[in-house]
Order: structure tokens, then C-alpha cells, then sequence
């Protein structure tokens, strides 16, 4: 499973095979002040309420002050993923995985644990990029009354777990591509140039459903990376330019939620871990519609009626009918859930003999 980061938009997530999108502006300087806000417009990136800023946070935040912050978050991803493998591997000593239905020689836990930990990290970047995604959306729309952190503490934390959200889908990617070259006889530098291939270049695996869902990985991959990094230099392409683009990291979020779908082998067949994985996506899309109707900058939301000129009349409609499409996502996502029609495949007989090659 690839998944990425990614951060949405500021609320969104970065964006992450492991995973992984996307969405709602994010960012500190999508925040506007109390008196920019009245006015419709947007604080500068600086603005924040005396004695607001996290201690040691510099006023424009940059790239190496969020890495130097992000190594707390970074601890408890490498935590959380270090539970996760623990869990798989047991759930393969046991014969419980259906991973091993799927694909029953890997029931050699011991000879594969290196595609298990691949698996690891594409699911703490799926959880990570939705832990993301849910920040970006509150920073971006109505914000509960009382949460345990400030504002701009809670921007900073968006911007950390998005860092660490690409550093997971990469890891997710590595591992993938290192199991490759682990099990394949070829000569080293043969071996090494078919993993990449497969691993990082779209179209390059072939086999059964990996040739859809392994494209759709990589593209939340190469999508992540750039935007979720967009925002250290948003004052270089400006402020509305990086908006447009950070609304994007939805997409990345959606991309790595269907590559889930499609290869984790964990959620291959029908059952309440891959409900479970639809039902996260519920508050992600009850989030977003509720951003879309109360978005924290005025010059977003929706007249009661159309404007006078062509331009305002196709922008009311555009923004009408994104929020009736969000609805009818979470409509088809309640549905889903309730229904129990989330895609899976039947589960063969328990004594089947059947070799399935992930496809």
C-alpha cells in the first residue's frame, strides 16, 4: 500500500504509498486575523496575537524550524509503525492475516518481514496523513470552542505531521522497492534497476491489480512531496497561487485512501478491518463539507444568491455545487458503511489450495 502524505490543505493534509490526500487552505497564512477577517481578507504571513506564537517559533516559519519540531511526531510515527509490524507479524505466525489468502507463501513471516514493514509504514503514513488532513480542516473552517492547543500551535502541528507524513510514504516506497531487490536473483545492479521500476516508476509493475493500484500510489507519492513543501516558499509563488495548489493535497489524501483499497492485502477481502478503513473517512468528508458551508475567510463563502456578473454567477454555481458534491460523498460514504458494499473480494473456502498471485 503506497500512501502519501500529504498535507491538505492547511489543512489538508500533506501529504501521504504508504496511503497517502485531499481540500481546505492551510497554513499560517490562511489564518487571518480578527480584523483582516471582518474586512475579507487575509492576515500576512507574521500576523498572529501577541505572545500567540509557539515559544522559539520564528514569524515566518520555515523548513528546518519545523523539521528541528517535527522529531516529537516523528518518535510516535516510528512508534505507532513499530506496533503495527509487531501486529502483522503475529497476525502471520498466526495465520490470521489475509494477506496470506491472498498470497500464502508469505506465511514464511520470517522471509518476508521486510514486506511487512513496508506494509507497516504505508499504514501509520495513511494514519498520519488523515491525522493531517482532520488538522488542515479545522484550521481552514469552524474550529471547535475549546481544544488543547492554540491556534498557531495546532498550525504547527499540521505543518509536522505532513513532514512526517512524506517521510512515511517514502519509507513505505524504500521498503517496498529493498524487498525487491531481497528476493530477486538477477545480478545487484539488475536487480536494483527493475526494483526502482516497479517501486517508483508508473506502469513499471505489471502484475494483476498492481497495474492500477501501484500508478495510483506513486501519484500520491509525487504529489505529496511537492505540495506539501509548497508552503516554505509560498511567499516566492504568492499567497493565492499556493492556496489554489495546497487544495490539491485532497487529492493525494483520496489517492492513497483507494490504493489502500485496492492492494492492501489486509483489506483484500470483505470484514470489519476494511469497513473500519471507510468508516475513517467519515469524518474527513463530514469535515470538509462543514468547511466548504462555514470557511474561516469571508471572501469564501457562499451569497445567498448569485452575483450580477457572469463571472460571479459561474463562481456561485462552482462553489454551490462543490458543496452538494461533498454532501453526496458522505451521503455514498453513510451508505457504504451501513450497507456493508465497500468493494472487498469474497474470501475463498478456508481449504482452498488456491496460490493467488495479488490479483
Amino acid at each position: 500500500m503506497t500512501n502519501p502524505p500529504l498535507t491538505p490543505e492547511p489543512a489538508a493534509a500533506t501529504e501521504t504509498p504508504g496511503g497517502t490526500a485531499p481540500v481546505p487552505e492551510a497554513g499560517p497564512e490562511g489564518v487571518a486575523t480578527a480584523t483582516a477577517t471582518a474586512a475579507g481578507g487575509a492576515a500576512p504571513d507574521d500576523a498572529r496575537v501577541p505572545g500567540s506564537r509557539p515559544s522559539g517559533e520564528p514569524k515566518r516559519p520555515t523548513l528546518r524550524s519545523d523539521l528541528r519540531a517535527s522529531w516529537p511526531d516523528g518518535l510516535v510515527a516510528l512508534l505507532i509503525t513499530a506496533a503495527i509490524f509487531v501486529l502483522l507479524y503475529l497476525r502471520i505466525l498466526d495465520k490470521t492475516s489475509s494477506t496470506i489468502t491472498v498470497m500464502p507463501f508469505m506465511a514464511d513471516a520470517g522471509g518476508f518481514w521486510m514486506y511487512f514493514l513496508s506494509q507497516a509504514f504505508g499504514w501509520s503514513a495513511l494514519l498520519w496523513a488523515w491525522g493531517t488532513v482532520v488538522l488542515g480542516l479545522m484550521l481552514s473552517g469552524p474550529r471547535p470552542r475549546r481544544l488543547p492547543l492554540s491556534g498557531p500551535r495546532l498550525e504547527r502541528l499540521h505543518r509536522t505531521t505532513s513532514l512526517n507524513t512524506i517521510a512515511l510514504i517514502v519509507a513505505h516506497a524504500l521498503l517496498f522497492g529493498a524487498e525487491l531487490v531481497r528476493h530477486d536473483t538477477a545480478p545487484w545492479n539488475s536487480a536494483l534497476a527493475t526494483a526502482f521500476v516497479e517501486a517508483l516508476v508508473p506502469g513499471g509493475y505489471d502484475s494483476g491489480t498492481g497495474r492500477i493500484a501501484m500508478p495510483i500510489g506513486q501519484a500520491a507519492l509525487y504529489l505529496a512531496i511537492p505540495l506539501g513543501l509548497l508552503f516554505y516558499v509560498r511567499h516566492r509563488i504568492g499567497p493565492r497561487t499556493w492556496r489554489v495548489l495546497h487544495r490539491c493535497v485532497i487529492v493525494v489524501y483520496v489517492l492513497s485512501v483507494w490504493h489502500t483499497l485496492l492492494y492492501g492485502t489486509n483489506v483484500w477481502y470483505d470484514g470489519w478491518f476494511r469497513t473500519s478503513v471507510w468508516l475513517l473517512q467519515l469524518p474527513i468528508a463530514a469535515l470538509l463539507l462543514l468547511r466548504l458551508m462555514r470557511p474561516a475567510r469571508r471572501s469564501e463563502k457562499l451569497p445567498g444568491r448569485p452575483g450580477a456578473t457572469t463571472g460571479a454567477r459561474t463562481g456561485w454555481v462552482l462553489r454551490l455545487g462543490g458543496r452538494l458534491a461533498v454532501a453526496a460523498v458522505l451521503a455514498a460514504l453513510v451508505a457504504v458503511v451501513a450497507g456493508g458494499s465497500d468493494g472487498g473480494r469474497s474470501a475463498p473456502p478456508e481449504d482452498t489450495s488456491s496460490t493467488h498471485n495479488h490479483d
